[in-house]
């Protein structure tokens, strides 16, 4: 695929991963919250690895985001090996936060 197809293509498909993650993450914090679980209910070991995941997770939407984002900040070609590698790197990183963040919550207590 030529380096033009390519961002322009990760660019509508970034775009789609962005509201899929942005919304999966309101969805799952949103539920645990309204159930009333706050970080604040597991033990201090426990708290920061939640925060750790958490932090992951904020980390990798960002680099989701600016995958997708229209705005070439140099060439199509260093573009194109930049939102490759950041939406590689950002999706992946969503998967670990991502369990991470579920591993402490298992972790706490039952409610």
């Amino acid at each position: 695929m030529s380096p033009e197809k390519n961002v322009q293509r990760i660019m509508w498909t970034g775009t789609i991963w962005f509201a899929a993650a942005a919304a999966s993450v309101a969805a799952f914090t949103g539920l645990l919250l309204a159930s009333g679980w706050r970080p604040a209910l597991l033990p201090p070991a426990d708290q920061i690895v939640w925060w750790v995941g958490a932090l992951v997770v904020v980390l990798s939407l960002g680099l989701i985001g600016w995958s997708g984002c229209p705005i070439l900040e140099v060439d199509v070609p260093t573009a194109d090996h930049n939102k490759t590698k950041t939406m590689q790197f950002g999706t992946a990183m969503f998967i670990i936060g991502g369990a991470i963040a579920i591993f402490a919550v298992l972790l706490g207590p039952a409610a």
